[in-house]
């Protein structure tokens, strides 16, 4: 078997794909729209050593196997490896055509690759240092290097498509104000960010709604760069973003508290802690509106430590299902008054980000270098996927923390506020 077909082999053979190996060796359909070229003998080895999804993946984000084409298409393409990877007997039998030597060979994972052991030694899981560790790999790579993949918005979080043609642009305001009109925000009330990343929804909040904001983030590039934003908008009077873990939050009495796409690095024990933390910092009457990533349903695994995702992109990243978030929320004392799932929208959001990223790819890779780069063309095309084939999903959760006789504060028909 030759080099190509093993790598094939990989992939599957029903895959739309071409493939060329340094040996010379070729296989896959002639007219097929994109070519995997294995380029030295490394590529062999990581694949030996971690047949099938991971081994591709550190294959290609250390540049020993390029990419021909659409990332999109390909991953498309071989989806029973982008979404589910391979069984362990098929990982034995590419383990075996590979042969012996590969095995031998010592080959170090790739920088951009996370050392759970390293992790570890800053505490367990969802400690604060260890958070805020996760946190600074993922988000403090350059704010550069997001302002072109983000669009001008550096909304970092599913836009919400009002119609077919709306820019990124148009569907990142539209998140920001149903958020905004769910949590019911007038001028003069107090709204709690969680996890703010650069502020899309503090300065929106103050701008559009007149609402006092405070926005928390582990990030501390993305603090400074919100900072910046706010000043440059006027908008120091009414909105403020720290640098700082969300559970050493002070102040409390809010009118209302927003969470988008922070649910993702809590992890399921701490899920009490962190919805009763919340109800904590609400007055009678607030609201939260949870937006999160979640899984389709109770059965997945929702913490995958070998995962290309855990170990490149989101270190410690757990994902539950919606039926769990709302029974935790339904625990603590929120009544849940709307929830809708937006799945489709996050992977339009995402195609917007790929092209973004393609159209600045020379600077990109200037900026944080080719292997950064690579893992986050592989990560966004794969997520494309992931949501196209509802692998993953992106819900909004409304909840009320009632008051004392049981009133919530909800019109009886808020057609207006949550269209």
């Amino acid at each position: 078997m030759t080099l190509a077909q093993i790598f094939e082999k990989v992939v599957g053979p029903e895959a739309n794909v071409r493939f060329a190996a340094y040996d010379g060796s070729k296989s896959g359909p002639a007219g097929a729209p994109v070519l995997i070229e294995v380029k030295s003998p490394i590529a062999l080895a990581y694949l030996a050593q971690a047949p099938g999804e991971m081994g591709l993946a550190r294959a290609y984000v250390a540049g020993h196997l390029d990419v021909h084409g659409d990332m999109y298409t390909l991953l498309s393409e071989m989806a029973r490896v982008t979404l589910h990877d391979l069984p362990l007997k098929e990982k034995a039998s590419v383990a075996r055509a590979l042969g012996v030597k590969p095995l031998l060979m010592r080959v170090p994972p790739p920088p951009q690759e996370v050392r759970h052991s390293a992790l570890a030694r800053l505490g367990s899981r969802h400690a604060k240092q260890r958070d805020a560790e996760a946190i600074h790999h993922h988000y403090d790579v350059s704010n550069r290097f997001y302002e072109w993949v983000l669009g001008p918005s550096m909304a970092y979080t599913c836009a919400v498509f009002p119609e077919e043609g709306a820019t990124l642009e148009e569907a990142q305001y539209a998140k920001f104000d149903l958020v905004a009109r769910k949590l019911g925000l007038k001028p003069g009330m107090r709204l709690l960010d969680v996890g703010c990343g650069w502020g899309g929804m503090v300065v929106h909040a103050a701008r559009e709604y007149g609402v006092k904001v405070l926005g928390v983030t582990l990030s501390r590039q993305q603090a400074e760069w919100a900072q910046k934003a706010i000043a440059e908008a006027g908008l120091t009077e009414l909105a403020e973003v720290r640098h700082l873990d969300y559970r050493d939050v002070t102040e409390g009495d809010f009118d209302a508290v927003s969470s988008i796409g922070l649910t993702e690095h809590i992890g399921k024990d701490q899920l009490p802690g962190y919805f009763g933390f919340l109800y904590g910092k609400l007055r009678p009457g607030g609201r939260l509106l949870n937006h999160c990533i979640t899984r389709p349903t109770g059965v997945e695994k929702t913490f995958n430590k070998k995962g290309f995702i855990n170990r490149y992109v989101f270190p410690d990243g757990e994902l539950e299902s919606v039926g769990l978030l709302i029974r935790e929320m339904e625990d603590l004392g929120f009544e849940i008054r709307h929830e809708e799932n937006l799945r489709e929208h996050y992977a339009r959001t995402l195609e917007k980000w790929c092209a973004n990223l393609d159209a600045h790819w020379d600077e990109a890779v200037a900026e944080v270098g080719q292997g950064t780069a690579r893992v986050w063309r592989l990560y966004m095309a794969g997520c494309v996927v992931g949501f196209e084939r509802n692998k993953v999903q992106l819900h909004q959760i409304l909840g009320v923390k009632l008051g004392e006789r049981g009133e919530s504060g909800v019109p009886l028909r808020p057609s207006r506020d949550w269209p």
